[in-house]
């Protein structure tokens, strides 16, 4: 086996997509319209991964309730503090810089448009 996608549904798909490519860095790999069927579906992926972001948008849906069993999808970088300090500049969602008890600052959140949860991590 191997590892695909991850779906998210989204309220508002250009904002997700916006978010996504601008403060997070991926790009569209492709697109499903099935406006005739209620949904439209795009895929995004972080530069050189095969793993792919599923935006599922279901037209005319609103706001999801995010469970309480979801948490987040996690993002390695060689610069924590920079990629910090870059989406504070973008993005108005961006935790403080944090480490588990004990440790020293290693991971921070971002959340998106519609409140799901991005965990980037200092790589090593």
């Amino acid at each position: 086996m191997e590892y695909a996608h991850t779906c998210i549904r989204v309220e508002d798909l250009e904002a997700s997509i916006n978010f996504y490519e601008k403060v997070l860095g991926y790009h569209v790999t492709g697109e499903k319209d099935h406006s005739d069927d209620g949904f439209k579906i795009v895929y995004l992926a972080l530069e050189g991964d095969s793993v792919e972001l599923e935006l599922t948008y279901n037209i005319g849906h609103g706001p999801y309730e995010i469970g309480d069993g979801y948490g987040h999808v996690a993002l390695y970088t060689e610069d924590l503090e920079g990629e910090h300090e870059r989406i504070q500049t973008l993005w108005e969602g961006v935790g403080p810089l944090k480490g588990l008890p004990g440790e020293s600052p290693r991971f921070f959140f971002v959340e998106d448009p519609d409140g799901y949860k991005t965990e980037i991590i200092r790589k090593n």
